[in-house]
């Protein structure tokens, strides 16, 4: 049995981490739309990921946010990614390519020396490595703020690093979704071992503003040749494809420093090691947002070697301290090395983002923290940022208060935001709900004061419209982009607005959330939200009626007619920005009311027709709507490689069924997560699905705004996990095993018998605490005391 107070340093906890889970399609067989993450080096929430990017035919976008595809060719080692995320890609900047030869290479088109890999890919914590057809073996490692290559070079043979600061990740989508090379310059130092500059980078998902990332690389060997290069291409996405406007560009060599100018040139460095007996070069990179000096800084303090290994177990070291050792599972032989595997990975998964860049913010200057790369609060709010507000309490009380940060100085808090801009906003805003679940868990640290004028800007300021092409209506940036809507008609109406049916019911919680925190600094504004809150009842229609189910969300006409000629719940077009419902079905959403379940139980014809319903979520051969790459392979109407699903298999807790809850949660966990390279059933999502599996291996639930979580079943004899930075929570199941014995029999909370399947933050989260389950292998009705609360109750 592991004891509480077992050293991290006792175990290696990043030897069960898999860092290709997520890499590949969801199921064998399909190469993409599964977990989208990054593969390469990085340290928890560092600013720098360093990893390969490639191209690969025929898929949506020809290299997602992460870089790595499977079976793509590699364009370039670069410094910074996302991961997991699934729309457009962002980053990819700040590159280097290794190159053998440079017989028809042209530094203006990358279709001329992109590599396919040989054999395969190595990958673990703080390391990548691959080999190049060309023969050239890829090791990687990274700092916070800067990465090291090797590249060992065949013997004998022609050594070149490629330097474009051009480069980026490309979307053959195009549209708003694409990336654009705006500016950049280089400047090599005299015998051209440092080379310093800069690359200007705007749009992406975020659709952002240009965003200027400063670079300081350094090789261990001066090059015999060191020359720079600047070349005008009118389509910087052409570069990716043949040439068909016109003469080729041609590139003009230069000498020691290089600027795009006015024309937007592509600038970059060629550097060519002629030394037979050089084989092996090792370079160290440093980046900043605001000068090369602090790149430089950056490389030289955390980069101090030249031994790769070195920045490679340091990096090992902070994440077994600062993430892996938050929660700690017995590791013996006994034990199931899969299930070690899928904890210690989804870990990892959820602390790749978003980025710490405190002390980095080239927008304004203050001694706040900072932080971007929320990719998005959409995804995270629902169980990711509530695990971050128990093992990483003093970032998490670091990314709050940068988000109330951007409030101050831009006027909105972001639900999206990658390079340092607000965008996109899926559905309501999502950062309201995150505040909710801090304040009602009494996050320290936090001006509430500053933190509910943040929350009331997103209820009451309709924001601007960008007119953006993903969606003309309404601003997609940031805010509610539909309270022209909302306030004075109760809902968001299907003939003005887009996404009505999602919206209506995200914007219920939000406004839920303001209710919240309004209890304890704005007393006088609680019922005002509380009723907001319950207007997701306003689209609800009694009498619409579906596979023999009566009663669902509905679009409802800006008149205030509901328009359902020839509704399905079950369908929603495409699902996307321009369709009834966002990234789950109508169905799916007449689920989501986590504040007010009583009220919807009762709206659905009571516990037992809620239940009849819930149980056919979970059916086969139930779903009507092409998921896409998102829930390719799943059958059922529930859909957990989406985030609106997350809470729905849990929700039989509400009619004090907690079996079923088990049952049902436990099938999918085991259905669609696996060790192995399709392991996750949709976009990682920033880790948001990799937190979702965290939770239900621990065997619990929270409730996203309210200190409430929901009881379970652990996946491991022992949980040991330090919250609040020094507590204990202490979580053991007896008679636990995993293919046959996990129904709870009895619970016992702090040594008392419980008879609740729900816990209260202050029981066991504050101080910590211990859980203790008796699992059998039958079912039980166990529970007898009240059901969750539903702190929204209100029928309008």
């Amino acid at each position: 049995m592991l004891s509480a107070g077992l050293a991290a340093a006792q175990v290696d906890y990043s030897q069960y981490v898999n860092p290709f889970i997520g890499s590949e399609g969801p199921f064998p067989g399909l190469a993409f739309g599964g977990g989208d993450i990054f593969v390469g080096a990085a340290l928890p929430f560092g600013v720098t990921k360093v990893g390969i990017d490639t191209y690969e035919d025929n898929v949506t976008f020809s290299t997602l946010n992460g870089g790595y595809t499977p079976q793509g060719r590699v364009t370039a080692i670069s410094m910074m990614h996302e991961s997991g995320t699934g729309g457009a890609p962002k980053y990819g900047i700040v590159p280097q390519m290794p190159l053998t030869t440079l017989d028809g290479v042209d530094v203006l088109d990358n279709t001329t020396y992109w590599q396919r890999r040989i054999g395969q890919d190595t990958a673990r914590v703080g390391y990548f490595a691959t080999r190049l057809e060309s023969g050239v073996g890829v090791q990687l490692s990274a700092g916070r703020h800067s990465g090291i290559m090797s590249y060992d070079f065949p013997t004998g043979g022609e050594k070149h690093i490629l330097v474009d600061l051009s480069h980026y990740l490309p979307s053959e989508t195009g549209g708003s979704g694409n990336q654009a090379y705006v500016g950049g310059s280089i400047d090599l130092q005299p015998g051209g071992k440092l080379y310093t500059g800069y690359t200007t980078v705007g749009g992406g998902w975020s659709e952002s503003a240009p965003m200027t990332v400063y670079v300081c690389g350094e090789f261990e060997e001066a090059p015999d040749q060191a020359k720079t290069f600047t070349g005008r291409l009118t389509d910087p996405i052409q570069r990716y494809h043949t040439w068909s406007n016109g003469p080729v560009p041609q590139a003009v060599f230069g000498n020691l420093s290089e600027v795009s100018g006015p024309l937007n040139n592509r600038v970059g460095a060629l550097f060519t090691w002629s030394n037979a007996s050089v084989s092996n070069v090792r370079s160290r990179v440093g980046i900043s947002l605001i000068s090369a000096d602090k790149a430089c800084n950056f490389k030289n303090k955390e980069i101090g070697s030249w031994n790769l290994n070195d920045t490679v177990d340091a990096a090992v070291q902070e994440w077994n301290a600062d993430v892996f050792s938050k929660i700690q599972v017995p590791t013996d032989s006994s034990q199931n090395r899969t299930n070690l595997v899928l904890l210690y990975s989804s870990l990892y998964f959820m602390h790749l983002m978003p980025s710490d860049r405190t002390g980095e913010n080239p927008l304004w200057s203050n001694e706040e923290p900072s932080w971007d790369d929320f990719y998005t609060l959409w995804d995270i709010f629902r169980c990711t940022t509530s695990l971050y507000h128990l093992i990483q309490p003093e970032r998490y009380v670091s990314m709050i208060r940068a988000l109330i940060d951007i409030w101050r100085w831009e006027g909105f808090m972001p639900d999206g935001r990658s390079g340092n801009y607000n965008g996109l906003v899926q559905g309501g805003s999502n950062a309201d709900n995150v505040l909710a679940d801090a304040f009602v868990k009494n996050l320290p640290g936090i001006n509430w004061t500053e933190a509910y004028q943040a929350m009331l800007t997103d209820a009451e300021v309709v924001p601007y419209n960008t007119f953006s092409f993903t969606d003309f209506t309404a601003s997609v940036k940031e805010g509610r982009g539909a309270l022209y809507d909302w306030i004075p008609l109760g809902y968001v109406s299907s003939d003005r607005s887009t996404r009505p049916i999602s919206r209506s019911v995200e914007y219920a919680l939000n406004d839920f959330s303001l209710s919240q925190v309004a209890r304890g600094v704005a007393l006088n504004d609680t019922q005002k939200y509380l009723r907001r809150s319950a207007q997701w009842q306003n689209i609800w229609a009694h009498n619409a009626t579906h596979q023999n189910f009566t009663g669902f969300l509905a679009p409802r006409l800006s008149n205030g007619m509901f328009n359902t000629s020839g509704y399905n719940p079950a369908l929603c077009g495409e699902c996307e920005w321009s369709a009834i419902s966002y990234e789950g079905t109508p169905f799916e959403y007449s689920f989501t009311i986590p504040h007010d379940m009583q009220t919807l139980i009762q709206l659905m014809g009571g516990p037992v027709e809620f239940e009849r319903r819930l149980d056919y979520m979970f059916l086969p051969n139930t779903s009507e709507q092409n998921l896409g790459a998102n829930g390719a392979g799943i059958t059922t109407l529930m859909n957990i490689g989406n985030e609106p699903d997350f809470a729905t298999p849990y929700e039989y807790n509400y009619l004090n069924k907690q079996y079923k809850s088990v049952q049902q949660s436990r099938s999918l966990a085991n259905t669609y997560f696996h060790d192995a390279p399709y392991g996750v059933p949709g976009n990682s999502d920033a880790g948001a699905l990799n937190s979702w599996l965290i939770w239900q291996m621990l065997g619990l639930y929270p409730v996203v705004t309210q200190p409430v979580y929901l009881v379970e079943s652990p996946w491991f004899s022992d949980i040991n996990m330090t919250i609040n930075g020094n507590d204990t929570l202490r979580i053991t199941a007896t008679g636990l095993d995993n293919a046959n014995s996990y129904y709870v029999q009895s619970v016992k909370v702090n040594g008392q018998q419980w008879n609740k399947n729900w816990l209260e933050h202050s029981d066991v989260m504050v101080k910590g605490g211990t859980i203790e389950f008796e699992l059998g292998n039958e079912p039980k009705l166990w529970e007898s005391g009240e059901v969750p609360p539903s702190p929204g109750h209100l029928i309008l």
